[in-house]
């Protein structure tokens, strides 16, 4: 059995105190809400990937994001490390691009997050909720 560690990398849009979540389906973690984003690609970089995954998920560019969260996750699932961004300027307008994936894209307030966050997503939000960049593994 070969084991590999994976990278994704979210995004967190924030708009008045609520944050951007998409409903997943046909993939891990189907029927949560989870961050835009996805796997690093051999070749290129975090910022990168973040980048890509916007424009392929919510059909917009990010012009400026900035590292918020780092995260290991380690479970059944395989081993995972988080890098996540906030997003703080973009242009394009925010749209379903993978309907396939994802069943739509909605803002919650940030005090009020639905019950069924994708689990790995959790951890990161644990972060930015303490304003801690890096949470290792339990």
């Amino acid at each position: 059995m070969t084991r590999s560690i994976k990278v994704g990398c979210e995004v967190f849009l924030i708009k008045n105190g609520t944050v951007l979540l998409g409903k997943r389906k046909n993939c891990s973690g189907a029927e949560t809400w989870g961050l835009p984003g996805g796997h690093l690609e051999f070749g290129e970089t975090v910022l990168e990937c973040a980048k890509r995954e916007l424009k392929e998920e919510i059909g917009i560019e990010g012009l400026q994001l900035t590292l918020i969260s780092v995260v290991d996750n380690i479970d059944e699932g395989g081993q995972y490390v988080h890098m996540s961004f906030l997003l703080e300027q973009f242009t394009g307008e925010i749209r379903c691009m993978e309907p396939d994936l994802c069943y739509e894209w909605k803002f919650f307030a940030l005090g009020s997050l639905p019950q069924n966050v994708f689990k790995p997503h959790q951890k990161i939000f644990e972060n930015y909720f303490k304003s801690t960049l890096y949470f290792e593994k339990e």
